[in-house]
């Protein structure tokens, strides 16, 4: 209130303030502990990086501590990419929840299609029954899923500390992937290709020559890029030592995948609890000394060479089982057609077409009620895993007996990873919290769901 302010004005004002009482809020040892750091005289300051920062791997939100450039605590909150999935897949057909689940972590969607399909077929009792073709596949996708979430984590990481031609090669891998998962599912991201019982159609004519085709340039591709860190100096100095997580503390946070195999853990879903046909592969699982920023892309990188070695193998069989089928055999469950991916996009095959909309009425009967309807799962709960390229992907999914799923839950290793951040960052400074994160390589639709 100014003296200019007129008489009448400040009397109105002294009256309202008079009816309302305020009070200084206070609470805890903040007192005290205001009162400490200003006898100390030292500068403390609150730094938020994110939620809507590059180096934070999506809409994350860390709050950093700081006293002058050492980092003393970190705090990182999450919920800014809540989407609802979960929710939403009570609402939705067992078949129609691939569509949301896929869309989590976006880097490694096929991860999420299969663990949720192997929940359904788990309900539904048909797990022995999924033809060998249509697992022979979906390993097929995931190995080449598991190199592309490996490759960008460690591309996006180095452009972080303004190594950008990392980001290039990145991308440069990252298309050859997306142009096989193009040509099998019809679409880049979000693909919904896996589904419960089998996959949605079979690889086009001549895939396996054009897999054969891109995969050398792949491998290339991930040489160079370990050429250009590995070995590299100031790649060694700004990753060694820096952002180190012990054993114990990754046990007790219930982290997996390939920080704990860093720490030198040989702990992988693969060989220990074989899905999908995995023991049947012949491949080794990358293990190092001490979970460093060095060690971890150094066991991602061994673990690349490893998915390929893999997809060679699957490659094989593919080739020995063509024309064999891909779906189960129960029509009840089986999806009714195959998809026609064309230039336009995806669409159900001519010949299913013709077949329900001009000869036979029992067949538009049952594909009507099983796209809209759904199939009945049995009452019961089951949990699956699979090894998703960050650790530990867990699938919770519950039946009432109906077509929808009564409670769907999953379990996403970049959430449980996360919470090593301030294990990783306090102590060291600001620079190597970025290092940090993306050692965590955490992607917030996956953590958020």
């Amino acid at each position: 209130m100014t003296p200019e302010m007129p008489r009448a004005t400040r009397a109105m004002n002294e009256e309202a303030a008079e009816k309302y009482t305020t009070f200084e809020a206070v609470g805890g040892d903040w007192a005290e502990i205001a009162k400490e750091a200003e006898e100390i005289g030292e500068e403390h300051i609150v730094v938020n990086l994110g939620p809507v920062h590059p180096s934070t791997h999506g809409v994350l939100r860390v709050q950093v501590e700081m006293d002058g450039e050492n980092v003393k605590e970190v705090r990182a909150s999450t919920g800014f990419l809540h989407t609802g999935i979960e929710k939403n897949m009570e609402y939705r057909t067992w078949t129609q929840g691939v569509a949301f689940c896929t869309r989590m972590d976006y880097v490694a969607p096929i991860f999420q299609e299969v663990a949720y399909c192997m929940g359904v077929e788990k309900l539904l009792g048909i797990t022995d029954q999924i033809p060998q073709r249509a697992q022979a596949i979906r390993v097929l996708l995931m190995e080449l899923n598991r190199i592309n979430s490996h490759i960008v984590g460690i591309g996006s990481g180095g452009n972080e500390l303004g190594a950008t031609t990392m980001l290039t090669l990145t991308f440069r891998l990252r298309e050859d992937y997306m142009r096989l998962m193009e040509d099998v599912t019809g679409l880049r991201m979000n693909h919904e290709y896996i589904r419960p019982g089998g996959v949605l159609n079979d690889l086009p004519e001549g895939f396996i020559d054009y897999a054969r085709k891109l995969l050398p340039g792949i491998r290339n591709t991930i040489s160079e890029m370990q050429d250009l860190t590995m070995k590299n100096p100031i790649f060694i100095d700004r990753h060694r030592d820096v952002s180190v997580s012990p054993l114990s503390s990754m046990m007790a946070l219930s982290m997996t995948g390939p920080s704990v195999r860093a720490a030198g853990v040989p702990w992988d879903l693969r060989k220990t609890q074989p899905y999908c046909g995995y023991e049947k592969y012949e491949f080794d699982v990358p293990v190092a000394d001490k979970a460093d920023g060095y060690t971890r892309i150094d066991v991602k990188f061994r673990e690349c060479y490893e998915s390929l070695r893999i997809i060679y193998q699957v490659l094989d069989e593919l080739e020995k089982t063509e024309g064999e089928p891909i779906m189960v055999e129960d029509k009840r469950i089986a999806w009714p057609a195959q998809l026609s991916i064309a230039g336009d996009g995806q669409g159900t095959t001519p010949e299913h077409v013709k077949e329900i909309m001009t000869e036979s009425m029992e067949s538009l009967i049952h594909h009507f009620k099983l796209v809209t309807e759904g199939f009945r799962v049995p009452a019961g709960q089951c949990y699956t895993m699979v090894e998703h390229p960050k650790g530990l992907f867990g699938v919770h999914l519950v039946s009432d007996g109906g077509t929808r799923p009564y409670r769907a839950h999953f379990r996403d290793p970049g959430f449980n990873n996360l919470q090593s951040l301030a294990i990783m960052g306090e102590g060291g400074l600001l620079a190597d919290l970025i290092i940090a994160l993306a050692a965590v390589d955490p992607v917030m639709g996956g953590v958020d769901r």
